[in-house]
């Protein structure tokens, strides 16, 4: 067994250490910028949101536009440790520097100055993240083609995901109180990420490649792009990314200004990440045997989760029992869609490989990760632009006009409700489930040509 492991290039602890790499302190960074950096830079640089929006804006577009050269870049590197895995003992390090100098106040700045600083080290952040995550998705196709295996990495990811997003949502505010800001936060979780990294480094080989032939990036992607059906999980990813992070994203606002109740942000956070403890650990593999496939699942956590919202939109602020129930249950119903999205980022690169005969993993993940990372922009400036628009007040808790209520309510429930009529449509049009058959025959195929 243990040579068979070796041989395969997937070990016991593969998976744990993939978990991890993706989770752990790698997760708490982005946790931590995700749920508070968009009030960190209303709130405390004291930056205004129109030009906290216009921040977001640039660096995420930016942010997805350096994704496919990322993945171009990840496809073509030839070192004797392989494409992905050498990008693993680096990256973490710069990004948890990174990281550190965002999180930085600077005094005896002027508000541009702030705008700028802000603005570069934000963009640098998002650099970052994609060069760590590009060669991480890329990795385990490259490893495997078990799909057990694979099933179980992302599995624990996304559960490794969720521990880490509990521990950030819940208690950064208490971890900001003892250590004075966030910048000592991402010196620690920086740390962790560095180790999770070297460990998966050490425990995988890359062994399931076709070579790139030359091919540029514009050739990889003009490849996808001949499969034009493909655009459907183009805009499954970007809706996922719209989703869940305005469910996490603007329940800041939404506890401080529209229940009006600062001292529950912790908890409120809390909940929703358990919630999504429950979906990652106890709902989602529990629906996959249930439904029998990831589609199936995913389209009935979707409805769920569209039910809640509703709800949610009109009794939010009548109860606050019905308030943390329903958050608790739509977040344990939806979060699971960042997992399951991973399983389809699999599928389409044995697609591709199945209708071209060439592996396009890194180029695969970075066109997954400009989707999402779109949906990031339509998140993280769109909530901003339009907090902006509807007269919203910094700091300004019990005194903000109907119109900037009117808009915390509909970003927090209505935008998220959206979201899944979305997915639920392009979910049962799934273009690669009518070719699951010839998948698997070709992946039995390439196992039985490596043993």
């Amino acid at each position: 067994m243990e040579n068979q492991e070796k041989h395969s290039g997937y070990t016991k602890s593969t998976s744990l250490a993939y978990a991890l790499s993706q989770g752990g302190g790698f997760m708490l960074i982005q946790a931590t910028v995700a749920s508070y950096f968009s009030n960190f830079m209303t709130d405390t640089v004291m930056i205004p949101a129109a030009a906290a929006s216009v921040i977001m804006l640039i660096a995420t577009l930016w942010d997805a536009i350096n994704d496919p050269i990322m993945g171009g870049i990840c496809d073509r590197t030839k070192t004797k440790y392989g494409s992905f895995r050498p990008y693993l003992l680096w990256v973490p390090a710069v990004l948890t520097l990174v990281s550190f100098l965002l999180f930085l106040n600077p005094s005896g700045l002027t508000n541009g100055q702030k705008i700028l600083y802000i603005g570069v080290f934000y963009i640098l952040y998002g650099m970052g993240v994609t060069a760590l995550t590009m060669p991480q998705m890329a990795l385990i196709p490259a490893v495997t083609k078990n799909d057990k295996e694979r099933g179980n990495a992302v599995t624990l990811g996304m559960i490794s995901v969720a521990i880490a997003f509990t521990i950030a949502s819940t208690f950064t505010t208490s971890f900001v109180g003892f250590f004075g800001s966030y910048a000592p936060l991402m010196l620690i979780y920086g740390a962790l990420a560095i180790i999770a990294n070297i460990w998966l480094f050490k425990t995988t080989k890359e062994r399931y490649r076709v070579a790139s032939d030359g091919r540029s990036v514009f050739e990889d992607l003009k490849v996808f792009g001949r499969h034009k059906k493909l655009i459907i999980m183009l805009i499954i990813w970007m809706m996922s990314s719209v989703g869940y992070g305005a469910m996490f994203s603007t329940s800041v606002y939404y506890i401080m200004y529209y229940i009006m109740r600062p001292d529950l942000i912790g908890i409120y956070m809390g909940v929703l990440s358990i919630g999504a403890l429950v979906s990652m650990m106890v709902l989602m593999p529990l629906l996959i045997k249930v439904c029998g496939t990831v589609t199936k699942a995913f389209i009935l956590t979707q409805s769920l989760t569209l039910i809640c919202y509703v709800v949610l939109f009109f009794v939010g602020n009548k109860s606050m029992t019905a308030l943390f129930v329903g958050s608790f249950l739509a977040t344990a119903f939806s979060a699971m869609e960042q997992a399951l999205i991973n399983f389809f980022v699999n599928d389409t690169i044995d697609y591709i490989q199945l209708k071209e005969n060439v592996s396009m993993n890194g180029m695969v993940s970075a066109i997954k990760g400009f989707s999402y990372k779109c949906g990031s922009t339509l998140v993280s400036s769109g909530v901003l632009a339009v907090l902006a628009a509807s007269g919203y007040i910094a700091n300004a808790i019990g005194q903000e006009p109907d119109s900037a209520m009117l808009a915390i309510n509909c970003l927090r429930f209505a935008l998220p409700a959206a979201t899944c009529v979305i997915l639920i449509v392009c979910l049962i049009f799934n273009p690669i489930e009518p070719h699951r058959g010839e998948i698997n025959k070709m992946k039995e195929t390439l196992k039985a040509i490596d043993e």
